[in-house]
Order: C-alpha cells, then structure tokens, then sequence
C-alpha cells in the first residue's frame, strides 16, 4: 500500500510540474474518454472506461477509476458485504491500450470537445482524485463506478451538465431497468446472471432515466456520439485505438443443456415423478424433499447474508426471500422427525401461501423473477401440495 501512495505521488508530482510550467502553458491539453469492449470475466461485461490525458511532446496517460487489489485483507468476505474499495490510478496509455489488445478487446477513443481552461480543470480534478487520501472509494456497481465518475467529473469541470444522446441498444423509448440491461449482457453468461436474480433485489427493476443507464461504459460510449454541453457536441471525434473485431474477446452462448433453464426443468421433471408416486403411494418420498429443501436452503443463507449483512443497497428488499429463506433447512429436517409432522403440515400451507405470492410479485414485476426460477417454484409448490395431500390421507385413516 506504500508503494502505491508513493506511485500516486510520484505520478500528481510529475504532471503537477509539467503542466505549470511556463513553457507547457502553450501547450494544448486533450482530453478524449476510452471506452474498452467487454471481456470474458465477469466484472468486464458491461466493458470498462477511462480518460485520457495527452500533453504534447509531454506526457500520455490514462486514468481509470476500476483497479482493485485481490490481496486486501479479506477481499472476497468484504466484497460480498458490499465494502467494495476501488481505487483510481492511472498508467502509460500505451500500457492500458496495449493491456486490452492482448484480451482481445477493441478500445474506443472519443476526444472530447473542452477548452484548454475546461481541460485544465478537469485535469486538476483528476489530479486531486489521485492523491492518496483521495484515491479510494466505496465502488456502487450501478450508480459509482468506473463509467459514473468520469461523466461526473467532465461535467465539474465544464460548470455545466451533459445532455446525452440516443443509445441504438438501448433506445429512450423502452422502458429499461437495471435488470434487462444487464440481461443484455450477460446472454452469454446465464448462470453470471442468475446469480444476480437471486442475490439483487427489487432495488434495479424501476425504470431507468437516460442519466442512470450510463452506469455501463458501453451504454455511456453510444450516449456520448450525441451528447452536447449546451449547443456544443461533446465529442470531437472517435476512433479506434486497436483494430480488434468487436466483441472479440466474449465468450460463446452457453449450450441450452448446461443453461440454468435446462437444470431447473430437470429438477422439475424428477419432482413431477415423485410427485405423482407419492400421490399414488399416499406415502411421501423424504429423501428427495431433504435434497430440494437442502438446495433452497444452501441458497436462503446467501441471500440471508446478503439482505441482513451486506451494505449494498441493492439486496434488500429482495421478495425471493418468500421462497429462499432458512426455514426450508427447518423443513428438511423436521420431515425425518415423526412427532413434527404436524408442524410441517403448517409450515407447507404457509410456504405454499408464500410462493403464490412470489409467483403474484413476479407476475405484476415488482421484482422481476429469472425465468429458470419459475420451474423451481413450481417444483416448490408441488412438494407443499404432496405433503398437505399425504398428511390428510395419513390422519383419514387414523381418524
């Protein structure tokens, strides 16, 4: 961590120097955005943006607001509670570039149209930003990140605020959540996003402004070849830094089989058996409910943690918690104890109760619910409806 303030240092020292000097006052100062296309990992596939600096005959750098160090103390506990530090620095442009062009991912550059006292000032602000004390920030996936400050700081700058263009993915005339944005995203990656249906809840299923959707460096790059401050357009000009096919780094679709949707229609089907045998048998299948309830309670304790622990502001309120919550463990485990059979008998009519209200919440996009949910709920509401039927079977012939 020393080495790195001194580097900061060392680097705001430097530009410091070179920029108020009376002979670097002549010289003109460019500011251009570099917008880098989505890569294979999963915090990469919205793409990733920085800003460039250009000096001439002076220096070259890019600054970005995305670096993370994977060996603070606690990383991924912090990062799952939502203590989510980021840090901004900055690198030889021809390093940053050159990093993406060995991903196999194409950068965009966007010069952006300021005056030398707008380009100055920005460049203070990053300057500042840059000290030590100033560098790390409490990351927000969709509302603080690496796309967010840059837009921020360029209208700080300028006194003014930036009138956005038009996106051709994602035009101002449907409606966008944070949601299907990501969706849109992530096709390829459909487990990556129902992990996010499960963790996010209905926090990112408003409708987004034209301002909120810039929270993805791809969606921000489309906005910004129309955007203006007043009636002067924001960008100069745009070209290609690195001549890479687009998108040329992103992973194939995955096989419909290994989908998420392909697992829970599986697990439906082997619940649809049991189901009917059990309704035939009269007698309930334990085993199989202490695997399902198993699973969905392995899963309640995530997103538990995730609503109670965590800070990010978009876990909670999280409506799955009807169907995901710690009872399911209680349930798998009271189904082997003979004297509680009457307690499960309950605890099924409420949780029968529950999911048709989730199903009622999903249905009216209070929350809109991943579709390879929609099997397991199901699934869910067999079970409840086979242990009611069994158990009144059970007390018929006991009465």
């Amino acid at each position: 961590m020393e080495k790195l303030k001194l580097t900061y240092l060392i680097a705001v020292l430097l530009i410091a120097f070179t920029l108020h000097s009376e002979e670097s006052q002549k010289r003109q100062l460019t500011v251009s955005l570099l917008t880098c296309d989505a890569g294979r990992n999963i915090y990469e596939l919205e793409g990733h943006e920085a800003m460039r600096f250009v000096s001439r005959d002076s220096f070259d750098i890019t600054v970005n607001w995305g670096l993370f160090d994977f060996d603070t103390p606690n990383f991924v506990y912090r990062f799952t509670k939502g203590e989510t530090d980021y840090k901004c620095g900055y690198s030889p442009t021809g390093m940053f570039v050159g990093s993406y062009v060995y991903d196999g991912r194409r950068v965009t550059e966007q010069v952006l149209n300021l005056t030398d006292d707008e380009a100055h000032r920005l460049l203070d602000l990053v300057m500042e930003n840059l000290k030590p004390e100033n560098a790390t920030y409490r990351y927000n996936y969709v509302k603080d990140n690496c796309s967010t400050r840059p837009l921020a700081m360029i209208e700080k700058a300028v006194g003014d605020s930036v009138t956005l263009g038009q996106s051709q993915n994602f035009p101002a005339d449907r409606a966008e959540t944070f949601r299907t944005m990501m969706r849109r995203y992530h096709a390829n990656y459909p487990w990556y996003q129902f992990g996010i249906d499960l963790a996010l809840g209905s926090g990112i299923d408003y409708r987004l402004s034209e301002r909120e959707k810039t929270f993805s460096p791809l969606a921000l790059s489309e906005m910004l070849t129309g955007a203006s401050i007043g009636t002067r357009p924001l960008v100069r000009e745009t070209h290609v830094l690195a001549n890479i096919p687009e998108r040329a780094s992103v992973a194939p679709p995955t096989p419909f089989w290994l989908t998420p949707m392909s697992v829970s229609l599986l697990i439906l089907a082997l619940t649809i058996m049991v189901s009917v045998r059990d309704v035939r048998r009269k007698r309930l299948t334990r085993w199989f409910d202490t695997v399902l309830y198993g699973l969905f309670g392995t899963a309640s304790l995530v997103i538990t943690f995730l609503i109670f622990v965590s800070v990010h502001e978009a876990t909670s309120p999280n409506w799955l918690y009807l169907w995901l919550n710690p009872t399911t463990i209680i349930a798998a485990g009271l189904l082997w104890i003979k004297a509680a059979r009457t307690l499960l008998y309950w605890w099924q009519i409420v949780n029968f109760a529950a999911l048709i209200v989730l199903l009622t919440i999903g249905a009216c996009e209070v929350q809109s619910l991943n579709i390879a949910f929609y099997p397991l709920i199901v699934s869910d509401l067999l079970r409840s409806i086979t242990y009611i039927h069994t158990y009144r079977c059970r007390e018929n012939r006991n009465s």
